[in-house]
Parts: C-alpha cells; structure tokens; sequence
C-alpha cells in the first residue's frame, strides 16, 4: 500500500508523505524519534480500537432501541402506516444530507472531533421521538436523528479504517460485527423494558444517556488523522476518480438492497408464502441477524487468508444461493437456511467496500468513503419498495429475485474492490 495518510497520536506517527523522500515520517516539536511499529500493536492503538469499537456497538444500541419503539411511538401518536412511513422518511433524509456533508468536514478536520461529538448529539436526538405531540414534531424529531446517526456513521467508519491502517492488517469487519451486537443488545433490553411497563420516554432517555457516556469516554484515545498534503501536481490515482469509485458504489447499493429487503420482507415470507405462524416468521430476521453478525467477527480471518477481492466474490455467491434456495424450495427450515447464507454472505461486503473507498486514507478518501455509504443508504432505501411494488405485479416470490440478481453483481464486480483496496496482509 502506498502510504498517504499522517496519524498523530503521542509521538507515534505512521509514515509517510508521498514525495518527501519515500518513508519519511513527521513527528510533533520534541516528540521521541519515529521507531520500526512493534509486532504487538502499542497500547494507544489497542485503546483506540477499543474506543472504535464501543462506539461501533453504541451506535448498533441506539438504532434498535429505536426500532423498537417504533410501534409504540405510533400508537402514542395514533398515526396510520402512512403517515408513520412519511415520519421515518425524514430520519432517511436527515442520513442522506448528513453522510456527504460529514465527509466534507472529515477530509478537512479529521474525524477525531467528530466521532467524539456525534454520539452525544444522537444520544440527545435518540429522546427526542418520545417528546413529539404530533406527526410533524415526531418527524422533524427523526430528521434531527437522522441528522446525528449519518455524521456518526461517516466518522466512526473514517477512524474504523485509520485504526485498521495502523494496525497494518484486516480489522475492519469486526467493528461492523461489533455494531450488530449492539443491535442486537439493544433490542434484547428494549424488548425486555417494553415487557416490564417501562414508558418510552424513560427508556428512550436512558439509552441516549448511557450510549453518549459510553462513546464519550471510550472515544478519548481516538485517532487524529487527517490527509496528507499532495507533494505535487495530482497524478492518476492520487485522487478517488469517479469511474474507479463507481463500481465500489454500486456493490454498497446492492448489499444494502439485500439488507434492506430481507429486514422488511423476510418475515411476510415466511408468513403468506411458507404459511408459518407470526412468531415463528420472526425467526427469519433472527437467523440472518445472528449469520451476518457471526461473519462479521470472522470476516477479517477471511479476508487475512482468501483477499477482498475473492471474499466478495463469495460472499455475492452465497447471498444469491442462500436466497435462491428460498425461493426454490420454500419449506420453513430451507428459507431459515436460505436468510442464514444472505446474512453470511452479505456480511463482510459492505465493511470492504467501505474500505475500498478509503484506499490509503490520502486526499478525497474521507469523500469517497461517504459517497460509498450514501450509495449503500440509498440502496437500504430503494430495496423493500422496489420488492413491494414488483410484488403488486407478480409476487413476493418473484419480486425477491432482484436481491438474488443483487448478489450476482456483487460477485461480478467484486474485482473493484481488490483494485482500491490497500493490501494489508502479505501476499494480497
């Protein structure tokens, strides 16, 4: 990988500048000389992956705390599906401003401030549902939180690949791993407090209280990273180009399509098509939730042994033969099977493309990076409506192959990964 990033962090610096004599290094007035990194990763590496990582399952926490309070908000509300649908938007819009903006401000800054202030301002919006009186104080509500979670996705994403980089192997799809437990964490209590009585307001105020502490005091040994200066003239690569990154973006759009088709339709398909019971349809997002989380903690081993570019190619793969096969054979068992392989499949995709975006974390990275996350946001989005409307047409069988032809051009494209990707481990 060619070096183009500066990361200082107490007299550690990681080369090197691009044009300034090959592997120099710059270090802050009076700091001790730079030295050759240490096979174990120094303790203000280890703590910044700590705090990465604790923000990534804060961050996982405070979304299905949401989620799971979703019904009650409404019913608090009195609002139709409608306009429920037309509230939520705004949380999607309040994302889809805040991603590229929040890139902007990375690139210039650095994403140290950032991922230390945006948990606190989500914890902040994360109560702000619960004290709407009506339908346009509830979405102006999700636009604030919507406002807070896209600029703390774009910078927890940003430090999740400077530590990476430091750390100079795969280490990325763990924290994506790590947000999946914190999802699934959230909505274990959440469901739990809902059991017991306990008022949203409460319960919304207490996640948002302890989600803001929890990131704040983990993102203290956060990285300051920003781009390194261009030595010259821009060159061919120096920069993101559009046509390079494009390829990148359409594997988020389609993973994320998937994503998104699965959490809103799995359990309607188990449901009418297999003609399983309402609890056991729930298992149909349980099965994927647990698959994509356990290919997440695995996934950096993989792409260690096999490369980027061949683990989204199987993972594209087993999406489409996981779900292929729940179309084809739809017995309770065979399409829990079939959601499983999109799960596992799917896992690892989005936290490599995100990375491939990042390239070296030289000039426009942070930028890409953010345009590749508002690829895949944007697919989140279009997924379940596109299969509902195809759906009005054919059926919700049919109207599912679009995420089986998703994974297809995941695995065809999968190559854009490996040509963007800096290679981390020896061989690659």
């Amino acid at each position: 990988m060619e070096p183009g990033f500066v990361i200082e962090t107490d007299g550690l610096l990681a080369p090197a500048l691009p044009g300034r004599g090959g592997g120099a290094t710059r270090r802050r007035p009076g700091a001790a000389p730079a030295r050759p990194a240490p096979r174990s990763a120094p303790p203000h590496l280890r703590a910044a992956r700590i705090g990465v990582g604790a923000t990534f399952f804060a961050y996982g926490a405070a979304f299905a705390s949401w989620i799971v309070r979703i019904p009650s908000v409404r019913e608090d509300l009195a609002l139709s599906t409608a306009a429920l649908g037309g509230a939520l938007f705004g949380a999607s819009a309040g994302a889809l401003v805040a991603m590229p903006l929040a890139g902007w401000l990375v690139e210039r800054a650095g994403s140290r401030t950032l991922i230390r202030v945006a948990p606190l301002a989500l914890g902040a919006a994360l109560v702000l549902p619960a004290l709407a009186s009506n339908l346009l104080e509830l979405t102006i509500a999700l636009v604030a939180m919507g406002l807070a979670g896209g600029a703390l996705n774009l910078a927890v994403n940003a430090q999740g690949t400077a530590v990476e980089r430091a750390y100079g192997r795969p280490i990325f799809a763990s924290f994506h791993g790590l947000y999946s437990l914190g999802g699934l964490a959230g909505a274990a209590v959440g469901g739990a407090l809902i059991g017991r009585g306990v008022p949203t307001l409460a319960h919304l105020a207490a996640a948002g209280a302890g989600i803001a502490a929890l990131a704040w005091w983990a993102t203290r040994h956060a990285l300051f990273v920003v781009a390194a200066p261009e030595a010259g003239p821009a060159t061919a690569g120096s920069r993101p180009g559009l046509r390079a990154l494009a390829p990148v973006g359409v594997i988020a759009f389609c993973v994320l399509v998937g994503e998104g088709a699965v959490a809103d339709w799995s359990a309607v398909y188990l449901r009418d098509v297999v003609g399983a019971s309402p609890a056991a349809a729930a298992a149909g997002y349980a099965v994927f939730s647990i698959a994509m989380t356990s290919g997440r903690l695995v996934g950096d081993r993989l792409d260690a042994a096999l490369g980027p570019r061949r683990l989204v190619y199987l993972g594209g793969l087993v999406s489409a033969l996981g779900l292929g096969l729940a179309l084809a054979a739809p017995g309770f068992w065979t399409v829990l099977i079939g959601f499983a392989g999109v799960g596992a499949g799917s896992s690892v995709v989005f936290p490599i493309a995100l990375r491939a975006a990042s390239r070296d974390g030289g000039p426009g990275s942070d930028a890409a990076m953010a345009a590749v996350s508002t690829a895949g946001f944007l697919g989140f989005l279009m997924g379940p409506p596109l299969i509902g409307l195809t759906a009005s047409y054919v059926s919700l069988r049919g109207a599912l192959v679009w995420v089986v032809l998703a994974s297809v051009v995941i695995a065809v494209l999968s190559p854009a990964v490996q040509r963007r990707a800096g290679a981390l481990a020896a061989g690659q």
